[in-house]
């Protein structure tokens, strides 16, 4: 596995575990990291993903749910959300990862974390998404100027 893919694998289960217990993402990311030690370079990618994302849960959701009309969102897994909130978060906020790149590496994470139809959904999703890349950087900006 490629270093940022496993970088990212770790914000995925940080991401992950935060959704399902509610612990709080430092306290998850640093027992992550105790189990799964990264190169400090990857550490701060990492730690970059979980507090990039964290805190556009719910903007990245809807925007997520937007693209997604026939899944609600509460219906699809855990997992898949965080892999689809983990690459919009890539290439629609931070931007510091090509599209192509984000979503080639999130149907990574998705065939190593998720289901079977889990690569081909993500695919699908973040593709929509792609196509209006500029609209939710857009939305997100806004958002976040109005908090």
């Amino acid at each position: 596995m490629k270093s940022r893919t496993k970088a990212r694998g770790l914000a995925l289960q940080v991401l992950f575990e935060v959704d399902v217990t509610g612990h709080l993402p430092g306290y998850a990311f640093e027992h992550r990291l105790e189990e799964n030690p990264l190169d400090d370079n990857l550490i701060e990618f990492c730690r970059e993903i979980i507090f990039g994302v964290f805190p556009l849960t719910n903007q990245l959701d809807y925007l997520i749910a937007q693209h997604a009309p026939e899944w609600p969102l509460d219906q699809v897994a855990i997992i898949d959300r965080n892999i689809l909130r983990i690459a919009l978060w890539e290439f629609a906020v931070a931007e510091n990862t090509p599209i192509k790149v984000a979503i080639n590496e999130a149907i990574e994470l998705a065939k190593i974390y998720g289901s079977d139809s889990t690569p081909r959904f993500v695919n699908g999703v973040l593709g929509s998404l792609a196509n209006r890349r500029l609209e939710i950087r857009q939305a997100l900006v806004t958002n976040k100027k109005e908090e």
